[in-house]
This record gives structure tokens, C-alpha cells and sequence, in this order.
């Protein structure tokens, strides 16, 4: 893995005269009081200011406060109302804009594009405190407010819109943000890293349009950079070969460290140099100062295979070890993608968390109820990235494979401080994760391999052998946590990784006897093998394995405890045929789901790219690629919703529709091998009850609502994707932190 400097390893800028602040000021009456008469940076962000380490906000501006730099905030400012944007002054730097922990589109509508009636960062949990496409919007007021002050965007919603894109919401394919937001620059995944060293530059004097070399950054650009050597794979033709290239085609990830010459999917027959390195040089790693040129935003727009052959090859590129550059043309200009910055390491972790937070929301809420707030405020962050590689999840985009964990000391110090500092702690931590709950301190037992390995997954088809399991470190930190004087429980709430727990029964029964409240939920997602193969999970045996260890230490522990699972709808691949098995399996297991989640296509994961292509971009990508089941339209999605809350009378009808549509009017009946009753005496009655005038007999349906393909239908409602006069209540909604895996 490439060496960084460390991040607290910089001279500080001159502002560090002045104290930490209590809180970062939102007003210029705060920025008197800290006798500031300016500020450096000014964050704008769609959340509520909350000083906690769980929100974005306040780690960015808490670590540049540690650097010297004197940092304000402007949170969920009035985007019609220029003045918010002006009322800090002017940044001496620059304008860091984000959409906040959650993507603005996704913090804003249900998985079926109906309005949410709530937002859980926002005081008094209500909606419409920010703008759809929130980052657009703040980049162009801020442009507004101050046209010579340089704008950095960042965030989750930044992240995943780096390259051409498809949007969910309006159904096609969206140019990047960096040249739809007309930003200076964009940081992708964990900031800070990336962040001070472009502070540190420009406060230096550096014009923020010559920094186009920093790892973590995007940027637009006339040319590749000098000194790159550029990779052709915007077309689909025969594959070149290039040495020890790691190949985005092969059907097997490649053994990790390999040194063979591998086919690399590129087009050998238009190979793009702009410059060949000096041949005296030192001899370089064959993916450094390498780039690759993606399809154009013109091509992508209107071609899903070639759409899906780029996601493929982003996908690869996500090693910091290892990933090359990536460019992508827009017009005239391309968007340059650095590689991933490097993760960050435990003491940088430490220093990060370890900052002054007041771990309240800022003053100026009163006693106004921040839910997300009040989900996590007793929970710590103990660990950042996943390798699982789930396709319908964003962490990898985000934060990345590499597990980057905290001290126990820092974690420790953390929980100290929940019991001294927050208002009404009870003595329960609520939560001790991260993305998951047990990858704490795990990580390839080769250094070699973990640089150079492009897996998209650590544990799926199975876990590689490579990986560490070894659970120890997970359950000392549980021990000494519980060991806190005025801790009476640790809980854990973040998923459990069933499959690496059940590699280390120790951890499983350190879990059941000590750290479950009654329930556990974790996620099998699916109990059929075709739409848990394109959703990298594994299958039902360890799940049952889990099961079975689980139950066997609660029972030693002497406590009545239960596993409760959840699954997803919709996912592509998934036929109807599946969701009737997996709603069989639940019956069977006696499981009644209050609430179920449909697949939602968030920006850039490889799950989105298969529900827009029809393509499986985990194989190898062609013109004569088969294509995959895709629940599209309202009434598929809605069967297969439907069909996880089998036992919902208000499902009944939908659910014998469609069954006898597939030729599965057997599951109709009243015995344990039905999956719903046959229609009651009312419901014959209003079946056969004349229609009036204007509307439609309730018993005339087609079949064809319920055909593999309903793309027809669905392109037929794609302008009534979005309606804001359509609010319903969204069953799926939770209170979504940090912590929580980005569904």
C-alpha cells in the first residue's frame, strides 16, 4: 500500500491562536465572540449542525479546526434566499458544500419516488429544509454569493455522482456533478485525508485549478495529465493484453498479488499515449501514473451495455493500493478521477475522533428533537470501509474495501465521554460499530495481496483466504467496554456479518450472553441463490449455521432472544417465482414482516447499474450479453413488496392476481403449503359488483401487468416519476446515521 503523510503531520496555519471553539459558528454575533473577523472555510451542509462525530459536518470542520484553520457553518441555509449564503462574510479560502450524512434524493423520496413526510437531520424531524440535488443547488449559490471564492464538494452525494451516472428519480443517465455543479473540485469517500492537503495548498497561495493531483479528488481537465499514460477502454472490442493490468473481464477475480500477464478487457487496437515515462527512471508498478478512458458521457447516455461495461470497470478501480486514474469525457472536457486516497490509520482514526466535540446539537435548535441525533448519540463509531461488496450497498464506493479501526483506548475515551457529557445517559451505549458490527481490526493477512488485489468482494463467492476472521480484538474491546464504571450494557445494533461471525464461534457467544436486546436483527436478504448471486451475499447455510450457534448461546445464557431478518424486494435478478419462494420460506419459518425494503437505486452501485442496463456487470460484458430479470413499474415492485407481507389481508388480492398470472394458483388455499387465502365472501361480492360509470370492473386484470419485462409500462409512468402533489407514508423509512449500511 502507498504511503501518506500523516494527516496532523502539517505546520499548522496561522488561526491556531485562537481557542477551539465551543461550538463552529453558524452566526457572525459567534464569530465576534471568538473575535474572529473572518472565517477560512465555511461548510454548507443540508443536515442540522449536530457536534458529533457521527455527522460529517462537524468531523470535516472539527479536523480543519485542528489544523488551524478557522471554520463556520451555514446549515440547511434558505437556498432561495441569497442572503444565507452570504451571512458568514466572505471564506478566505473556500466554500466546502455538502448534501449531508444522506443523499438529498434518497433523504427525500421512498424507494417508489413518493415524498417523504419527514427528514431525520433536520429539527423537529420535518421535510423540505433542503433542495433535491442539494449539492447542485448550494455549489450555485455559493458561486453566486461570492463568484471569486473557489467551491469544494464532498459527501455521500458528491461520492456517488463522480462519473456519468443513472438517476433514478428521472430515469436516465445524468452527466457527473463536478461539471453539472460547476464545482472547483470534488472529494469522493472519507475527506480528510484529501481535504488538508488541498487546504494546506491553498492556503499556500496554490491556485485550487492547478490542484488536479491529489488522491480522493475529481476534477475537470482539458487533457489527461502530463506524465500519465493513458489506457483506451471506451469501446467493446477484443481485449488487448498490457503486463500485470489486472483484467476487469475475468469471470474469476485474479489470484490477489499476482504477477502474470493478465488481460485487461482494453482496446489494444487504440491505445492512447500521451506520454511514455523515462525509461530511466525507476521502474514503475504497471497501474501508477496509468489512467483509463471511459466511455464519454455522450456514449453512456444512450447505451446500456456500454453503461454497464464502465460501471464494471469503476468497480476494479476502488483499491487504493492498486486502482488506476479514471477519465471520462463531458463536451469539450473530461472529468479526471484520481485514485482512492490513502485509509487513513489508526492513530490518524484516533486524532480524528479524539477532537473537542460538544456531541450536542448546536444551541441555536432549542429543545427541538433532531432524530438522527437522538438515534446515535450514546452509539460509537469504532470502524469505517467494508469488504463485503453487497451490490445494492454504497459503502464501497464511499468509504472503501480497506478496514481503517480506532485504538481501543480512543473507543474507551469515547464511551467516557458519552457518560459524562451527554444529557440523560442512562448507562446504555446503544451501539459499538460502524458499517458492521464485526469487521473491527480485520484485514488481509498479506500485505502484498491487499495492495494489489481487485476483488470486489472479500467474502463472496466465499471468503478469501486471505482474510482475517480471527475475532478477538472485536470481543477484548466488548469486555473492556462493559468494564466501564457507569456502563450497565453494551448493545450492538450495526449489522452482524453472519458469515465471517460463524468463522469465530467466540464471538457469537460473546454476542448472544452479553450484547443483544431480545432481538437481533440481521440480513440474509434473499434465501434464493439467483438474486443473492447479483447481490454478492451469501447463501442460506451460513444463515442457518449462524442460527443455530446463536440460539445455542442464548440458551446457555439463560435468555429468551431471537434472530429477526430482514430481506429486500426488487432486487434485479429476483423473478417473481423468487419472491414467492422466499415468501414461503417465511411462512414456513413463521416470520410476519412489518416492514420490508424495495430495492432502491442509489447513484453509481453496481445493483443500479444492473436495474438500468439489464446487464450483469459481475461477468464479463458483451453486445450477447444475456440480460437479467428487472422488476420495473409500479405493479411489479409492488407484487414483489406485497409478497414479503404475504399475511397482510391488504395484500390478498394483488398477491392471487399474480400468482395466477405465473401459473402458481396452487399457493391459494387455506393450508400450511397456501401462501394466501382464496377470496373471501365480500371480496367476491365486490368483484362482481357492477363498475361505475368511468372506472373499471374490479375483476378485469391482464397478465401482461405481470411479464418479466414491464418496460414498456414503466417508460409509459416515467413522467409521473416524481409528484410532489403524491405523498404517502413511507413504510420503509428509518432514521438513517453513519453507522447504517447505505441501502
Amino acid at each position: 500500500m502507498p504511503t501518506a503523510k500523516d494527516i496532523f503531520s502539517y505546520p499548522k496555519y496561522w488561526a491556531e491562536c485562537y481557542e477551539t471553539a465551543p461550538f463552529l459558528p453558524m452566526s457572525r454575533e459567534e464569530m465576534d465572540q471568538l473575535g474572529w473577523d473572518s472565517c477560512d472555510i465555511i461548510i454548507v451542509s443540508g443536515d442540522a449542525y449536530v457536534d458529533h462525530p457521527s455527522f460529517g459536518m462537524a468531523v470535516i470542520g472539527r479536523t480543519l479546526e485542528a489544523q488551524g484553520y478557522r471554520v463556520g457553518i451555514i446549515a440547511q441555509p434558505d437556498w432561495n434566499n441569497l442572503d444565507d449564503f452570504q451571512k458568514l462574510g466572505r471564506p478566505n479560502l473556500y466554500f466546502g458544500v455538502t448534501a449531508g450524512n444522506m443523499d438529498s434524493m434518497i433523504n427525500a423520496y421512498t424507494a417508489d419516488r413518493k415524498i417523504r413526510k419527514d427528514d431525520a437531520y433536520t429539527p423537529g424531524n420535518v421535510s423540505g429544509k433542503r433542495p433535491d440535488r442539494a449539492t447542485l443547488i448550494y455549489t450555485q449559490k455559493c458561486k453566486q454569493a461570492f463568484k471569486d471564492i473557489p467551491v469544494i464538494i464532498g459527501g455521500i452525494e458528491a461520492s456517488l455522482r463522480r462519473i456519468a451516472h443513472y438517476d433514478y428519480w428521472s430515469d436516465k443517465v445524468r452527466r457527473s456533478i463536478l461539471p453539472d455543479s460547476k464545482a472547483d473540485l470534488l472529494i469522493f469517500g472519507n475527506a480528510e485525508r484529501p481535504l488538508i492537503e488541498v487546504t494546506h495548498r491553498i492556503a499556500n497561495g496554490e491556485p485550487i485549478s492547478n490542484i488536479t493531483d491529489v488522491r480522493g479528488t475529481a476534477t475537470m481537465v482539458k487533457q489527461p495529465l502530463p506524465e500519465w499514460q493513458g489506457v483506451d477502454s471506451s469501446t467493446l472490442d477484443k481485449p488487448g493484453k498490457i503486463e500485470a493490468l489486472p483484467n476487469p473481464y475475468l469471470n474469476e477475480e485474479p489470484p490477489c498479488g499476482s504477477k502474470d500477464e493478465i488481460d485487461t478487457g482494453e482496446d489494444s487496437a487504440k491505445p492512447v499515449v500521451v506520454q511514455m515515462a523515462n525509461p530511466n527512471k525507476k521502474k514503475k508498478k504497471p497501474w501508477e501514473n496509468v489512467y483509463v478512458q471511459l466511455p464519454a458521457y455522450e456514449q453512456v447516455r444512450g447505451d446500456r451495455t456500454l453503461y454497464a461495461h464502465t460501471s464494471r470497470i469503476l468497480h476494479q478501480e476502488t483499491n487504493p493500493g492498486c486502482a488506476r486514474a479514471l477519465m471520462q469525457r463531458h463536451g469539450e472536457r473530461f472529468v479526471w478521477i484520481n485514485p482512492p486516497a490513502i485509509p487513513l490509520e489508526t492513530s490518524e482514526m484516533d486524532g480524528v475522533f479524539d477532537l473537542t466535540y460538544a456531541r450536542v446539537p448546536h444551541p441555536s435548535y432549542g429543545k427541538q428533537k433532531i432524530p438522527a441525533y437522538d438515534m446515535i448519540k450514546t452509539s460509537v463509531n469504532i470502524m469505517r470501509g467494508c469488504f463485503g461488496g453487497c451490490t445494492f450497498c454504497s459503502i464501497t464506493e464511499h468509504e472503501g474495501r480497506i478496514i481503517q479501526s480506532r485504538s481501543e483506548d480512543s473507543i474507551i475515551k469515547e464511551i467516557e465521554e458519552i457518560r459524562d457529557k451527554v444529557p440523560g445517559f442512562t448507562g446504555v451505549i446503544s451501539d459499538l460499530g460502524g458499517p458492521t458490527a464485526n469487521m473491527y481490526k480485520l484485514k488481509c493477512k498479506s500485505p502484498k495481496a491487499e495492495a494489489t488485489c481487485r476483488r470486489l468482494s472479500c467474502v463472496w463467492p466465499d471468503i478469501c483466504g486471505h482474510m482475517q476472521t480471527n475475532h478477538e480484538p472485536t470481543i477484548n474491546l466488548y469486555r473492556r467496554a462493559r468494564d466501564v464504571k457507569g456502563i450497565k450494557k453494551v448493545l450492538i445494533a450495526s449489522g452482524v456479518r453472519y458469515d465471517i461471525a460463524v468463522e469465530d464461534p467466540r464471538y457469537v457467544k460473546e454476542l448472544a450472553k452479553y450484547h443483544v436486546g431480545g432481538y437481533l436483527k440481521i440480513a440474509p436478504e434473499h434465501t434464493e441463490e439467483g438474486p443473492l448471486n447479483k447481490m454478492m451475499k451469501p447463501g442460506m447455510g451460513t444463515y442457518y449455521k449462524f442460527k443455530e450457534l446463536f440460539d445455542k448461546y442464548s440458551q446457555e445464557a439463560g435468555k429468551e432472544q431471537y434472530l429477526i431478518p430482514y430481506f429486500i424486494s426488487s432486487h434485479p435478478g429476483t423473478t417473481p417465482e423468487d419472491m414467492v419462494n422466499l415468501a414461503m420460506w417465511l411462512k414456513r419459518n413463521k416470520f410476519k414482516l412489518d416492514q420490508v425494503q424495495n430495492f432502491y437505486p442509489s447513484p453509481m452501485a453496481t445493483a443500479t447499474t444492473m436495474y438500468h442496463t439489464e446487464h450483469n456487470p459481475l461477468s464479463k460484458i458483451s453486445r450477447k450479453s444475456k440480460t437479467i430479470n428487472v422488476a420495473k413499474g409500479d405493479k411489479a415492485r409492488r407484487l414483489q413488496r406485497a409478497l414479503l407481507r404475504y399475511h397482510a389481508p391488504e395484500n390478498f388480492a394483488l398477491i392471487r392476481e399474480g400468482l395466477k398470472a405465473m401459473g402458481l394458483a396452487k399457493y391459494i388455499g387455506k393450508g400450511p403449503e397456501h401462501l394466501v387465502p382464496p377470496p373471501s365472501r365480500n371480496e367476491l361480492k365486490q368483484a362482481t359488483r357492477p363498475a361505475r360509470k368511468g372506472q373499471q370492473a374490479a375483476t378485469k386484470h391482464t397478465q401482461s401487468q405481470f411479464k418479466t419485462d414491464p418496460r414498456a409500462k414503466a417508460a409509459s409512468q416515467s413522467g409521473k416519476a416524481i409528484n410532489n402533489k403524491n405523498r404517502s407514508k413511507d413504510l420503509n423509512k428509518k432514521p438513517s446515521n453513519k453507522h447504517k449500511k447505505a441501502k
